[in-house]
């Protein structure tokens, strides 16, 4: 059964899955057009299997689906708008002040 997600709930996932570069990375590769898991771990140089669990997670998150194609699975971003949206969110970090970082930057890596 479907139910429609909080919007704090969808920004969290949204956070959780930007959290990782290599999820990053997948979600800017996906924005350009759909792959699959191979291609994907090659093009980003991860292992298989790194790049298997982070696609469970971006699935768990709601941003990706799988698309059968015979034996083989293509994901693909959930929705198209999420690609502008990713482009939202690039400029508006570019906008950001360069010399600003968080207080926790260096004991957390937060920033």
């Amino acid at each position: 059964m479907l139910t429609v997600a909080s919007d704090i709930e969808v920004l969290a996932r949204f956070g959780r899955a930007l959290a990782d570069p290599i999820r990053c990375r997948i979600l800017l590769a996906l924005r350009q057009a759909p792959a699959y898991p191979a291609d994907l771990a090659d093009a980003l140089g991860v292992s298989r299997t790194r790049l298997s669990n982070h696609l469970a997670c971006l699935r768990d998150c709601g941003l990706v689906v799988t698309v059968p194609d015979g034996r083989r699975t293509l994901y693909e971003l959930a929705d198209e708008r999420l690609g502008a949206a990713l482009d939202d969110l690039r400029t508006a970090v570019v906008a950001v002040e360069t010399d600003r970082t968080c207080p926790d930057a260096d004991t957390k890596g937060c920033c």
